[in-house]
């Protein structure tokens, strides 16, 4: 068996930079063990798979470790590669998901990513967190993820968390998040726990990020930054309970697994 695939930086415009992602657009499902044995092969953070579902598509998302709920990246990834490897005209793709109803939209070279808004509640139960993480925390909330605000970027960029502790507290991942200085808002993500020790750029967290900072800053159209090492840049709208998250993606790779 041969499976074509292609590696996309999403949330960039140029590569080696953004969050890379692993395509493939398959006749029908594989496997789950042989999908989880591809994911864990190509070692990136996510490898989506792709089949067709009438006018739409069904998509799952695989970390080297685990199946997860829910992927923003690779999500752009594959609309990226319907749209310039495989030759789809229409203005918007839909995806069927573990998480509902996915759709990721064209608007000359940017991407946008319609997903379910997440609000992150308090909590006030959690404990470790402040020492798995080993700086000063000024706010913890939970949804999918913990969501942790910090003081500032700089402790943000600063922030040098323990995996092994990260991986022992609640919830896929841990989220830390703070104001920007040239952006809004920007975050960090930490999972761990399904394999990720540090993810270059997370469109999923900002589910959860939009809504949070669109309350504070009181403003519903707002820019974002990643500040892992390969970093990206979001464009990111809160729409009643959806949200948009625009990003770019540029395709550095593509080849065969021959199995």
């Amino acid at each position: 068996m041969q499976l074509h695939f292609h590696q996309v930086d999403a949330f960039s415009d140029r590569p080696f930079a953004g969050n890379p992602a692993m395509v493939y657009l398959l006749e029908q499902w594989l496997d789950d063990a042989l999908m989880q044995r591809i994911a864990a092969e190509h070692n990136l953070a996510e490898t989506a798979f792709v089949v067709a579902q009438g006018e739409a598509y069904a998509i799952r998302w695989f970390t080297p470790s685990t199946e997860v709920p829910l992927c923003g990246h690779a999500t752009l990834a594959s609309a990226y590669v319907l749209f310039e490897v495989y030759g789809q005209d229409k203005p918007r793709l839909d995806f069927h998901s573990q998480s509902g109803l996915l759709s990721v939209s064209r608007d000359g070279d940017l991407l946008w990513l319609d997903f379910p808004r997440i609000d992150a509640q308090p909590a006030t139960e959690v404990t470790g967190v402040a020492e798995a993480l080993g700086c000063e925390v000024l706010e913890v909330r939970h949804g999918k993820e913990l969501f942790v605000v910090l003081a500032s970027e700089q402790a943000v960029l600063d922030c040098k968390p323990d995996m092994a502790a990260v991986a022992a507290l609640p919830g896929l991942g841990v989220i830390i998040t703070a104001p920007g200085v040239e952006h809004d808002f920007v975050s960090r993500y930490f999972a761990p726990a399904i394999g990720i020790p540090e993810d270059p750029v997370t469109g999923s967290t900002h589910c959860l990020l939009i809504p949070y900072w669109a309350q504070r800053l009181d403003k519903t159209e707002l820019r974002a930054a990643q500040r892992s090492a390969r970093g990206g840049e979001l464009y990111c709208k809160l729409e009643g309970q959806r949200v948009k998250i625009g990003g770019h993606a540029t395709r550095v790779a593509g080849g065969m697994l021959m199995l």
